[in-house]
């Protein structure tokens, strides 16, 4: 059985050490997969979908919270049955109780017919607790998606504050961005265009610097109006 541990963080920000420490306490042998995403589904995660490809029967993904498998609740059970089925035992090491080995164990204790009427309420409870098992793997992917709104709804609302306190968000209108790679383009047009220091005309000031043509005369404009 090969182990295999998967890690993902949103942005280049956050720190992803903190789950293969967590991975590696557990399954010190693990081969560790890992990658910046932001987004809650799995379509697009290149290391997700290349130890899909790799991952077989009989091995282990293990992961250190449901929400960085999937945090779509529909998606994350329909990944989570068809890994399931496959034969690939799932760990999840801040939801044990949604693991695999646990799902599986729900699924094989199943209590014995007896050949008489009373079976046909031992029937019920066997599906009744296979539902139970299905319904809690269901409820940790939700709570993960729920997380997310969250997080969205309350950035959402602090943005509103700050807007009602009179804080500026994001650029102010007509505002021009200033950046290293705009100074030095600047700069060049005012050394080679005849419009200034130089002998070039626009368009061979745009093929010496190496700009769109839109950007050039944004900038030509702004450097003719003192900016």
């Amino acid at each position: 059985m090969a182990e295999y541990g998967y890690c993902r963080i949103s942005t280049q920000k956050q720190s992803i050490e903190r789950q293969i420490r967590n991975i590696r306490s557990h399954y010190p042998k693990a081969v560790i997969y890992q990658e910046i995403y932001t987004g809650t589904k799995t379509d697009g995660r290149k290391k997700w979908e290349q130890l899909r490809r790799t991952v077989q029967g009989g091995d282990l993904i293990v992961f250190d919270s449901v929400s960085r498998m999937s945090r779509n609740a529909a998606e994350g059970f329909e990944t989570y049955q068809k890994l399931f089925d496959a034969g690939i035992e799932l760990v999840f090491l801040k939801e044990p109780h949604i693991n695999t080995a646990v799902y599986k164990k729900a699924l094989n204790n199943h209590i014995s017919m007896t050949g008489t009427k009373t079976d046909i309420i031992l029937k019920a409870i066997n599906e009744y607790l296979m539902e139970l098992a299905k319904e809690q793997i269901i409820i940790a992917f939700q709570q993960a998606e729920k997380e997310v709104a969250d997080l969205h709804q309350r950035t959402k609302e602090g943005i509103e504050t700050a807007r009602l306190n009179g804080k500026q968000i994001g650029q102010k209108a007509g505002a021009k961005l200033t950046t290293k790679k705009s100074i030095a383009a600047k700069a060049d047009i005012m050394k080679y265009s005849k419009d200034f220091n130089g002998t070039l005309n626009d368009l061979e000031c745009m093929r010496m610097i190496g700009i769109a043509r839109n950007t050039y005369y944004k900038y030509k404009k702004e450097l003719l109006a003192g900016n």
